[in-house]
């Protein structure tokens, strides 16, 4: 009777607010930026200079890029083997770049960047979002509820690896023990065409089944191929390494946030690297505006 039926509205409200909370959330996911780090060479020779970029951008494009003293860097290491370097500790480079740097040692090096930051969407930005995603009965929602801002607790933790003279090394295939991180568990400058890569995405430490991952593969002459994938129970992807150029796996993982001061959580990797077949990388990417020499 009414009470029956009032319950009945009450749970069909509920439910309709969860609903838009999520494809909220999805909306946001699907409209974030990934940050990548960008050296300008990934084959380097002992003694030369590593000039490394931190950009943004959707689609492997770059659409921003941050000077050391303003990235907001909570953590930037270098792991060479058992060695590990602080970079944070390194005076602050006053060029376009992050990071202009002597590398010391031979073989596999990790560069790992740790970037958390609010971010603020004001409410005509984030109806303007929802339009362009064609969702328009979310956008009228939305412009139905009193909320005149959205804020994400972002935290993003990028990774890049090169090789210095030889192609040595395997302490790149274990965690950091960041709260979400990329792991690859083949060399892939030790690989060769149609081989397979195997990533596992970890959060707080464990395999996350189902994530989203997208490998983009940026090749020689500019075009981004992407490839959409979902990690299985182990929280594994495979792909293979069928075109030369650079390499970029990229997830990103959103929850409504339990801050108070921020509307959802999202945590973000990602991992780049290059892969060649031939015997030389040949002087392109001037698509990122980064110069003449990857």
């Amino acid at each position: 009777t009414l009470y029956v039926w009032q319950s009945y509205l009450k749970t069909m409200k509920r439910f309709g607010f969860l609903l838009f909370a999520l494809l909220l959330i999805v909306t946001f996911a699907a409209s974030s930026q990934d940050y990548f780090l960008l050296p300008e060479n990934f084959y380097m020779k002992k003694g030369e200079k590593l000039n490394l970029h931190l950009l943004s951008g959707n689609e492997f494009q770059k659409e921003a890029e941050y000077k050391s003293q303003n990235a907001k860097i909570s953590k930037f290491t270098l792991y060479e083997g058992s060695k590990k370097t602080d970079l944070n500790n390194l005076p602050k480079d006053t060029s376009s770049s992050i990071l202009n740097y002597t590398l010391e040692n031979s073989g596999l090096a990790l560069i790992e960047v740790v970037k958390t930051e609010s971010i603020e969407s004001e409410r005509n930005k984030f109806l303007k979002n929802l339009g362009n995603e064609g969702l328009d009965k979310i956008a009228e929602d939305a412009k139905n509820s009193n909320q005149q801002y959205f804020v994400e607790k972002s935290n993003r933790y990028v990774k890049t690896l090169i090789a210095i003279d030889k192609a040595n090394g395997k302490d790149f295939d274990k965690p950091l023990g960041e709260d979400y991180e990329i792991v690859i568990q083949q060399n892939p400058y030790k690989a060769s065409y149609g081989d397979d890569v195997t990533a596992q995405i970890l959060f707080k430490g464990k395999p996350l089944k189902d994530a989203v991952v997208i490998v983009y593969t940026r090749t020689i002459s500019g075009n981004v191929f992407p490839q959409k994938l979902s990690s299985d129970a182990q929280g594994q992807i495979y792909f293979k390494l069928s075109r030369e150029g650079i390499y970029m796996i990229s997830s990103v993982h959103i929850e409504s946030s339990t801050d108070k001061n921020a509307d959802f959580e999202s945590w973000g990797a990602t991992f780049t690297f290059a892969f060649k077949n031939a015997d030389s990388m040949p002087n392109t990417y001037k698509e990122f505006g980064l110069g003449d020499k990857h």
